[in-house]
């Protein structure tokens, strides 16, 4: 198989469900890690890493095609979740003492 053979859409699938894994992945440690230590920054990782990561890939592949949405809402949704993500990250940083 030649990678010009590859329908753009498939590729651009497969990168989205690979972020969405490793970000599972991430968000796993980071909530084991909360576990662990009972340290709430960590809980605050692991949810901005599963928004940044894994809300995305749900908005996009998910939600879009059940509610026939907009690609324009669409866009406003993977944007929002990146926003919380980066929200909870920062209050994980900077918000828990």
């Amino acid at each position: 198989m030649v990678v010009a053979d590859l329908e753009p859409a498939a590729v651009l699938f497969a990168t989205a469900l690979a972020t969405a894994l490793v970000g599972t992945v991430v968000a796993g440690l980071a909530y084991r890690g909360y576990q662990r230590n009972d340290s709430e920054p960590m809980r605050f990782l692991a949810v901005g890493v599963v928004c940044i990561t894994v809300g995305p890939f749900l908005v996009s592949y998910g939600l879009a095609p059940a509610l026939a949405l907009s690609q324009a809402v669409t866009l406003l949704g993977v944007l929002l979740s990146n926003i919380a993500g980066l929200l909870a990250i920062l209050y994980s940083l900077e918000g828990v003492q």
